[in-house]
């Protein structure tokens, strides 16, 4: 258990270093264009494709708490921890680093926007680690309920 705390921890260390750096490039004035994907800054005040904006600076306080209710759960459930440490160090390194934009800039500092054909939400890293995180929990239970099933 305390080696899978120990890889969390380098994960989410990583994850958060790499996200803020990128995201300081950005804040600075870093501008990139190309037919189909631009690397632009936005500040999203909201949460996916800016849903909640309304709540502006409450947001902040509300996504702590969640983090702070799925640390508890995942406190009490070590077992689920334990199977999913790595989309999970994944997971709260994304809401972690979002939440922290939140509090040194006006909103999440967002970057990669695809205009290409359709126009799509703009994202950064931390939204990329976190879909990941989901995408792993779930293969991993659509992996595990196939050994269990007997069909």
């Amino acid at each position: 258990m305390l080696k899978k705390l120990f890889l969390v921890l380098i994960i989410f260390i990583i994850a958060v270093s790499i996200d803020q750096y990128i995201k300081f490039i950005f804040v600075n004035g870093y501008v990139w264009h190309s037919e189909c994907i631009s690397l632009v800054l936005a500040y999203n005040k909201g949460v996916a494709f800016s849903m909640f904006a309304f709540l502006d600076s409450y947001l902040k306080y509300i996504q702590i708490m969640l983090i702070l209710v799925g640390m508890i759960y995942l406190y009490k459930n070590k077992d689920i921890f334990t199977e999913y440490y790595i989309p999970i160090a994944l997971l709260f390194s994304g809401g972690i680093s979002n939440v922290f934009d939140r509090f040194i800039h006006v909103g999440v500092v967002d970057y990669v926007y695809w205009h290409c054909k359709f126009d799509f939400a703009i994202f950064n890293l931390a939204d990329v680690l976190i879909d990941l995180a989901v995408v792993i929990i779930i293969y991993k239970v659509y992996k595990s309920d196939k050994k269990g099933s007997l069909v």
